[in-house]
């Protein structure tokens, strides 16, 4: 079974926060010891990081799941948890991150490049925290948080200076395993290639990744076959290199096949069609069809050095062409506020962290607890987004877990 996956579902999960500590001080000589409740851990983040020791998505095909380490509850003696740890999930270079919906959400290209997939649960605080004025021995804490969790599609689109484009049985297999020491199935049959292929190529003093696409065939941009997972892997290479079979056994001309090739590339990314590119005559030893451009034959060596010369003159002049990378950058999402919905009951739905963050206490029983709670609600606008959306008094709020009675 092949080892090589370049579409992949991955489940991510922070760790969740450990919980605040309930806690006074109970020393002798000290009667009326204040709370000491330490904080609980924040849990670990999980990161997506690009590493180019990684060829494929195979780790996430049957084990999907990652999740980052849970924080520690606080203890007494103002005794903070640990926090839990992050996870950093090694994938290829070239690996694009999705929303289930379609939407890209990261597109780690190079090494080290790094996303925040999952963000850790933060610690709840220690009734130390809630230590003021008028409130003297508070006698609740905060819950921890739980992570955050999510389904994401990764797909790898391979890292290469150039890209094999030819039909089935266009020998570019045979190329790819006379200038590299890349070792794919060579047969006298098509598809022997049902996964791409890198291999590295050193030319005088040129060095140079090449990859071998599984052949197209007519529709593939349509996504005939497997085409869009053929075409995928031509997206980020410099220089196309497009190979046309002159022992083709039906006879369909070398410009017929190069046209093909050309309309399928143009139909799935018509930006594909402005590259660099060169159209190469294969199968030269024992070509039963006429052309005019550049030819090779991977088996007895004709036309090897020339052809190397010429792709890596390309692969220079495009990697010049390519403008200064900054170091990764990564766009921290702006914290959400407070927002109303409805659910199909009729309820009110407040969502946002700060305000389930706000009820999410040890005990709500308590009534300096419910004092802290509708203080906190109020000072985030709760009370005022729930008379915008129409709330009467009577009327079910639900925040996180819990659920109240309205009463403006």
């Amino acid at each position: 079974m092949s080892a090589f996956v370049d579409e992949a579902g991955l489940h991510v999960r922070g760790g969740d926060g450990g919980a605040g500590a309930v806690s006074f001080r109970r020393e002798a000589h000290v009667p009326r010891g204040g709370p000491d409740g330490g904080d609980g851990g924040k849990g670990g983040d999980v990161w997506l990081v690009a590493d180019r020791n990684v060829a494929s998505l195979y780790a996430f095909r049957d084990h999907p799941h990652r999740r980052g380490g849970d924080g520690a509850h606080g203890r007494g003696g103002a005794r903070h948890g640990a926090g839990g740890a992050d996870l950093r999930v090694a994938v290829p270079e070239g690996t694009t991150v999705k929303e289930r919906d379609g939407a890209v959400v990261a597109d780690l290209v190079h090494a080290g490049d790094a996303w925040l997939a999952a963000r850790g649960g933060r610690g709840g605080r220690g009734n130390a925290r809630f230590l003021t004025n008028r409130r003297r021995a508070p006698s609740f804490a905060e819950q921890g948080e739980p992570g955050e969790e999510r389904w994401l599609r990764t797909e790898l689109r391979l890292m290469a200076d150039v890209a094999l484009v030819g039909f089935p049985n266009a020998g570019k297999s045979t190329l790819i395993s006379r200038v590299s020491a890349a070792k794919p199935k060579i047969a006298d049959y098509p598809f022997t290639t049902l996964e791409p292929h890198l291999g590295v190529v050193r030319f005088d003093n040129h060095e140079f990744v090449i990859a071998d696409i599984p052949g197209l065939i007519e529709g593939a941009a349509e996504g005939r076959g497997l085409g869009h997972q053929f075409l995928r892997h031509v997206e980020r290479a410099r220089v196309l290199l497009v190979l046309v079979d002159l022992a083709e056994a039906e006879g369909r001309p070398p410009e017929e096949q190069e046209r093909v090739l050309l309309d399928e590339l143009g139909r799935y990314r018509p930006e594909l069609l402005d590259r660099l590119r060169l159209t190469v005559g294969t199968k030269a030893d024992v070509a039963s069809l006429p052309w005019d451009g550049t030819l090779v034959s991977a088996v007895t060596g004709q036309g090897i050095s020339t052809l190397l010369g010429r792709v890596a003159t390309m692969v220079d002049e495009a990697r010049a062409a390519e403008p200064e990378r900054d170091s990764f950058v990564l766009h921290e999402p702006a914290p959400e506020g407070v927002r109303v919905e409805r659910d199909p009951t009729g309820a009110f739905l407040v969502r946002g962290r700060q305000a389930e963050r706000a009820v999410a206490l040890s005990d709500l029983t308590r009534a300096d607890a419910q004092d802290y709670m509708k203080h906190r609600l109020q000072r985030l606008g709760v009370d005022r987004a729930l008379a915008r959306a129409g709330a009467r008094e009577g009327d079910t709020v639900r925040i996180g877990t819990h659920e109240f009675e309205y009463r403006p």
